[in-house]
């Protein structure tokens, strides 16, 4: 079953005018008796976004609280955001990654976001299970820059000793002298190789979460966007597309879309995606540079490549899924000059992804009011950090 044949639809109202058919939802206050109390009736928790948050979040609300009744809402026909536009990386933070964030962030905040990833990861694979989700433990390589620095073999020594003694995981990252002749690359002096990482179909991910939500009994509301919210002394009226509803709970889960809740911590991070036509190469894993801001990975045979917005960073802060060409071209010529030299390529799709980034790169996990919760900054880590996020916020009630 396709994950969205499941979806109730309400109700459109069809008319027709010069030979065009026009479809119109219609208002909550004319819905049917049983259609309101189905939907509109009764809710406990209203979840804002049906992406890895919001659905993980839905789930472990269900797992606290199986006989409430759970909503969620999403925008889109679609979830609209990153979850699944991303590359489908299971990682939790390069070698290059760390060290930059460890320059800007108190590394207890780092270690604890890190915790956060792993927690996330682990309960992602136990809540959907690998092969549904084309989970592939490949490893992942941290690309070293022929203009940039190597890595200091002492930092790369602290590195693992940290993971070994916070989460007993030993030799984490690993220098891989062969990665040349192993790839084919072009442009790179050294990598640093993770056998913890992977990678999945973030589609196929959230098509299990969707249909394990239905099966729990939790309803869904898609094409339908929150204008506005106001939280009362017991429950929260929230004010919709198509009309108002309430709930005792919401919960924000929108991420990349939630500015307007903490204007001054957090910001969208558009992410630009290219993905190859099918071709013979020599890539197989999940590949990061220039501290996580270029990313790629093998699909069968295409190549899919994203970042850049480091480029851009002004233009890049927007919530529009339009490309910037000037990150356009240089992902292209990563791919000619690096990733495939000498070889050539077409590109078949492309598109953009929004993300939600701030001064730092710990998720905001955090109760606005007694009845209305957000879970939002994921920091490009959505894949790995939203099952913990998920988890985190159905403990705020």
């Amino acid at each position: 079953m396709n994950q969205f044949n499941a979806i109730w639809y309400i109700c459109f109202e069809h008319k027709f005018a010069k030979n065009q058919r026009v479809k119109k939802m219609l208002r909550y206050d004319q819905l049917s008796y049983w259609e309101r109390e189905q939907y509109l009736v009764g809710n406990a928790f209203v979840i804002v976004g049906a992406g890895l948050v919001g659905l993980s979040t839905a789930l472990s609300l269900h797992d606290r609280f199986p006989d409430e009744k759970i909503m969620v809402l999403e925008r889109g026909y679609l979830p609209t955001g990153a979850s699944t536009k991303n590359a489908g990386f299971t990682c939790f933070g390069s070698p290059s990654e760390l060290q930059d964030d460890l320059q800007h962030m108190p590394a207890e905040k780092v270690w604890q976001t890190i915790e956060l990833r792993l927690k996330g990861l682990e309960l992602l694979k136990k809540r959907v299970g690998a092969a549904p989700m084309h989970y592939r433990n490949c490893g992942s390589w941290d690309l070293i820059g022929a203009q940039e620095p190597d890595i200091n073999a002492e930092f790369i020594a602290d590195l693992n000793a940290q993971f070994n003694a916070h989460f007993g995981l030993e030799n984490v990252y690993q220098k891989d002298p062969h990665f040349q002749e192993k790839f084919g690359f072009n442009g790179f002096h050294s990598a640093y190789f993770n056998a913890y990482e992977g990678s999945i179909d973030t589609s196929k991910m959230i098509a299990q979460l969707f249909q394990q939500c239905v099966a729990a009994g939790i309803q869904f509301l898609f094409a339908t966007e929150v204008k506005s919210w106001v939280s009362g002394q017991n429950e929260v009226s929230i004010e919709t597309s198509y009309g108002e509803l309430s709930a005792q709970h919401l919960f924000l889960c929108t991420n990349g879309f939630a500015q307007t809740y903490f204007p001054d911590e957090l910001r969208p991070a558009r992410a630009q995606v290219l993905v190859t036509k099918p071709l013979t190469h020599r890539v197989n894993g999940t590949f990061h540079s220039d501290r996580g801001y270029y990313y790629f990975r093998d699909i069968g045979q295409r190549i899919l490549l994203g970042g850049g917005r480091h480029l851009d960073f002004q233009t890049e802060t927007s919530t529009e899924f339009e490309k910037n060409e000037r990150i356009r071209t240089a992902l292209l010529h990563k791919l000619t000059e690096e990733i495939l030299p000498g070889q050539a390529f077409e590109i078949d799709h492309e598109w953009s992804g929004i993300m939600c980034v701030g001064a730092e790169k710990k998720p905001i996990i955090r109760s606005l009011n007694k009845n209305v919760h957000a879970g939002v900054r994921m920091g490009g880590m959505g894949v790995a950090i939203g099952s913990a996020v998920g988890a985190a916020l159905s403990k705020l009630v």
